[in-house]
């Protein structure tokens, strides 16, 4: 991120699953690049926004878009492929609005950092011919299996575990995520989570949530696909 600083400004937004488990490794992602200079923004839903109230911490700016639900949020859908489609029909016209917002300002956007959940993200950027990051807050481990999956190298559901995949140890059924081993259960989770390695591979950034240290077998092998 340090070039993108240097030669262009960088004013970056991050755009968080609406769920705290997301939202809040993207906060502790804005503050880390405050530090180093960069300016950075916070995109949470205008539900969240309205219900939390949050305040800025006075380093990272906290901006909104919507789900298309703003009085109630999730629980105001009908069900959950309702409001996956209507957080990504209305994400990505209000990003692009405030996209535009910001184009005659001193600061104007220059990359999106999105959550991997969010891949339609990359197809705004790359509209607005902004630089498009995915942020994956799942373990690199997490997110191999699911690369397996997407791929068809890796069957669902797992019916003869153990499961020996390159750069983990052999798992059991009960190991892997639970989307994985019963996908009946919730088959929209099952797609949103596949479909966050759909258009990985045109990201201009790959940003991963691990301790290095705990998974440097996983993450040397997925790096090589």
């Amino acid at each position: 991120m340090k070039n993108i600083r240097e030669n262009f400004g960088a004013h970056v937004v991050a755009l968080p699953y609406p769920t705290q488990g997301h939202i809040s490794p993207m906060l502790q992602f804005c503050r880390r690049l405050d530090s180093k200079g960069v300016k950075a923004s916070l995109a949470i839903t205008k539900h969240i926004f309205t219900t939390l109230k949050p305040k800025s911490d006075g380093h990272v700016h906290l901006v909104t878009v919507s789900d298309g639900y703003d009085d109630g949020g999730f629980v105001e859908a009908e069900s959950i492929a309702a409001y996956l489609a209507s957080l990504e029909t209305n994400g990505s016209d209000t990003l692009g609005d405030l996209i535009e917002q910001h184009a005659s300002t001193d600061n104007p956007i220059t990359c999106i950092v999105y959550d991997s959940f969010f891949p339609w993200c990359l197809n705004v950027a790359k509209k607005y011919g902004l630089l498009g990051a995915s942020f994956f807050t799942q373990s690199c481990g997490v997110n191999y299996v699911y690369y397996l999956a997407h791929h068809g190298k890796l069957s669902v559901p797992v019916f003869s575990p153990p499961v020996d995949i390159t750069g983990l140890p052999p798992l059991d059924a009960s190991d892997l995520p639970s989307f994985l081993d019963s996908p009946e259960s919730y088959p929209d989770y099952l797609q949103l989570v596949l479909d966050q390695i759909s258009n990985v591979d045109e990201a201009d950034f790959v940003l991963v949530n691990t301790v290095y240290e705990l998974e440097d077998k996983a993450v040397a092998h997925i790096a090589c696909m």
